[in-house]
């Protein structure tokens, strides 16, 4: 190896070549001197967009230049900048983008980063007896993540009816995808399947409890970026309806004022049949002043047109005539036995008075 020598025969080479030039010839590290290192600020993965520095450590003292190339080669159509330590000065190559810059510690800044600038980076260092040490440094540039969208084969589906199948729309490619029901993470279950890149979520026998929110993120190795929540609008019922007050008899005269409920959605269709005729279609049924003639069976009917499910209710009220009734409130049957006992004591006190005066005058005289 003859250093002089291959100085001698290139002094008069362009500083941007002078280093490749050299090292052709003599690339050597000696074993007792620490290797060059570089390191990637902030991280040799990073996001479009970023700055990044290669920063280089153990740099000697008798070093007299630095050279940045694109590649793993020192190969001059690739070369991106030099820097001449011993007049200060710094040259650009072919790959130059005007967002590089080298540094009098040799390293390079990349500003603005783009996902061509992924790749390896290589470092040539130049000492004063023309012997050149190289390094290499690999950079990986992932797009910014926009915001995924969750779209589905249908919205509202019935419950116990209609399988739901979601899926992650994401303008990026190379991502991984996560599921989140609930804010909680999704696996594989009997009423959850993922697709083998959980790309899509397949929801089996849908409940009412199953309206969401749903979401999906996706992630790359430096950062993820999740959806907006997705609802569902589960049809679901109607559940077996129950009609208020519970009471079931009144008195001739008053007001009769029934209302039917039914857990459903939509809302469920009410009806009212009194003794198996239709009377209304409301959800309350509402009756003045009634008669014993409004005894007998009040049955709501309940239908949810989109699940075509039905159910009903009955309850039995009685009417009991007030006019049949004494200013005490006591029937005409009570009172008429009120009567007849009255008059029966009255015939034993009698007979007792009758008794005791026989007894007294022996059975002789009249009153």
């Amino acid at each position: 190896m003859e250093p002089a020598s291959a100085l001698s025969q290139r002094g008069h080479v362009p500083w941007q070549g002078f280093l490749l030039s050299v090292s052709l010839l003599t690339f050597w590290s000696p074993p007792t001197t620490a290797q060059l290192v570089l390191e990637l600020m902030p991280s040799s993965n990073t996001t479009e967009g970023n700055d990044v520095l290669f920063l280089v450590h153990n740099q000697t003292d008798d070093l007299i230049g630095y050279s940045w190339f694109k590649g793993q080669t020192l190969d001059r159509k690739h070369q991106i900048a030099s820097y001449n330590l011993g007049s200060q000065s710094n040259a650009t190559g072919p790959a130059y983008s005007g967002r590089e810059t080298i540094y009098p510690n040799g390293s390079l800044l990349v500003q603005k980063v783009t996902e061509e600038d992924t790749g390896y980076y290589t470092l040539q260092a130049l000492n004063s007896v023309l012997q050149a040490e190289i390094v290499t440094g690999l950079l990986y540039v992932y797009p910014e993540l926009l915001k995924p969208t969750v779209t589905t084969n249908n919205s509202a589906p019935v419950e116990h009816k209609d399988p739901v199948v979601f899926t992650c729309v994401s303008e990026i490619q190379d991502v991984t995808y996560l599921w989140l029901i609930n804010s909680q993470s999704v696996q594989n279950s009997t009423r959850l399947e993922l697709s083998q890149d959980n790309r899509t979520l397949m929801l089996l026998n849908v409940t009412r409890n199953d309206t969401g929110p749903y979401e999906c993120e996706i992630r790359n190795p430096v950062s993820a970026s999740r959806s907006d929540p997705f609802y569902l609008n589960v049809f679901h019922g109607p559940e077996a309806p129950t009609i208020s007050p519970s009471d079931t008899h009144y008195h001739s005269g008053a007001n009769l004022n029934l209302s039917c409920h039914a857990a459903s959605n939509p809302p469920a269709q009410y009806s009212w049949l009194i003794n198996g005729r239709p009377k209304q279609s409301t959800q309350k049924l509402f009756i003045s002043n009634i008669t014993p003639k409004d005894s007998g069976s009040y049955t709501c009917f309940v239908h949810n047109s989109v699940t075509r499910l039905n159910g009903t209710a009955v309850i039995i009220i009685t009417v009991s005539d007030e006019s049949t009734q004494g200013s005490f409130g006591l029937s005409a049957g009570a009172i008429a036995g009120i009567v007849i006992g009255v008059l029966a004591a009255i015939a034993l006190i009698a007979a007792l008075v009758y008794f005791l005066y026989i007894r007294k005058t022996g059975g002789s005289g009249s009153f």
